[in-house]
């Protein structure tokens, strides 16, 4: 095929890529998404739970870009809706974190506290019985926080809608795998492919899992490395609630805002479970229930989903929510999530290279970072100035 030209190429074309294209496009910049479509890739798996308010780093740096990424989600999602785009599957659905065994007290009161003193007047402790309402499956617990603030987003409907976006905008995409970047001097001035090599005056690189490829062309180490990850989804009985019986739920109609004001069988309005040590629940309407995920940092490119990781969730699940028993098990979802030498992301110019970005490293808070990593760096590939936010995440603090 004959080369294309475009002001910006985007490297990528899961949940981040995406999103830069779709910040990029809108802004007018004329861009070429080079998707490879990887088996694997983290965003068709993540469980899409957005709490800042409860994420454990205790760097406030990290936790005020976390606190924008969120907020940044409920404009990025009017702007789709205005754009035409189809559901995201964005919603404010609440927040448990839970302490369900006796040794997990301290670290509870820990995480707790953290979470309180930087969002005072969103949180509150919540009784074990009124938890065990919000969620009817869930199992006795010691202490629950509740974060009525907190959302989920299905990776995969957001991604659509992100790319339905873009393309209002005027966004060509090429499914090919990307296999070098094209150097004149110090300045990057394109991408080659298998199917094609795009010129571009930009290269925005937001590989996920695979951005660490291009680091011997540009001699440079980008310590980003896969870390398997498998979510077991569940069906529970059409018009199941999923208690266990043990206390019984009251019942009534899910408001949606994790408040609590009744959920009985309407799985769309309970809360997000969050442990302070083992593996959360994500409930979808319809009676669909997530757990995750597995963090198997080992297993390399490896995508299969395994007996041995099927057997940690729901082993888990049980635990946590013995009203999930009667479940039926309906898909077993992998997802390699990108994740650097320090577990934080790597973002914004790199340096030594002209218009060059990266935008990847976003580890198990792809989800909830990514869409907002994406905004700030496509600024970035327009030419703005680097703001303050992004300069902890340079690539350049790696040797």
């Amino acid at each position: 095929m004959s080369a294309l030209t475009a002001a910006v190429a985007v490297v990528g074309g899961g949940l981040v890529g995406t999103a830069v294209a779709y910040e990029l496009v809108s802004a007018g910049a004329d861009v070429v998404l080079i998707d490879a479509h990887h088996e694997g890739r983290a965003t068709d798996a993540g469980a899409g739970i957005l709490s800042p308010e409860t994420t454990w780093n205790p760097d406030p740096g990290w936790f005020s870009f976390a606190m924008a990424a969120g907020a940044h989600y409920r404009t990025l999602v009017e702007r789709l809706a205005a754009d035409g785009a189809p559901d995201t599957g964005y919603d404010t659905c609440g927040l448990l974190l839970v302490a369900a065994e006796p040794g997990e007290d301290d670290w509870f009161a820990t995480r707790a506290d953290l979470a309180r003193r930087r969002c005072p007047d969103r949180l509150t402790e919540i009784t074990p019985e009124e938890a065990r309402r919000r969620f009817p499956p869930l199992g006795p617990v010691r202490r629950a926080l509740s974060n009525p603030a907190a959302a989920r987003v299905d990776g995969r409907l957001m991604n659509a809608a992100l790319l339905h976006g873009a393309e209002q905008h005027g966004l060509r995409r090429l499914a090919a795998t990307a296999t070098g970047l094209r150097i004149v001097g110090t300045g990057i001035v394109g991408v080659d492919t298998d199917a094609g090599s795009v010129a571009s005056g930009a290269v925005v690189i937001a590989g996920g899992a695979w951005s660490s490829t291009f680091g011997r062309q540009l001699r440079l180490q980008i310590p980003v490395k896969p870390v398997k990850g498998q979510i077991v989804h569940m069906q529970l009985p059409a018009g199941a609630d999923g208690a266990d019986g043990a206390d019984g739920a009251d019942g009534g109609g899910g408001s949606g805002d994790g408040s609590g004001s009744g959920s009985g069988g309407d799985s769309g309005a309970w809360p997000i479970v969050s442990p302070v040590f083992t593996h959360y629940l994500v409930a979808w309407p319809g009676g669909r229930v997530a757990c995750g995920g597995t963090y198997e940092p080992d297993a390399g490119f490896d995508v299969r989903p395994t007996v041995a990781g099927l057997e940690e969730l729901l082993r888990a699940s049980l635990a946590l929510a013995p009203g999930l028993a009667g479940a039926a098990v309906t898909e077993v979802r992998v997802g390699l999530r990108p994740v650097s030498g320090d577990d934080l992301p790597v973002l914004g110019p790199v340096p030594g290279w002209d218009n060059l970005h990266l935008v990847t490293g976003h580890g198990t808070e792809g989800l909830l970072l990514g869409p907002y990593s994406a905004a700030v760096v496509a600024g970035c590939a327009l030419g703005q100035p680097v703001p303050d936010e992004l300069r902890a995440f340079s690539v350049s603090r790696f040797p």
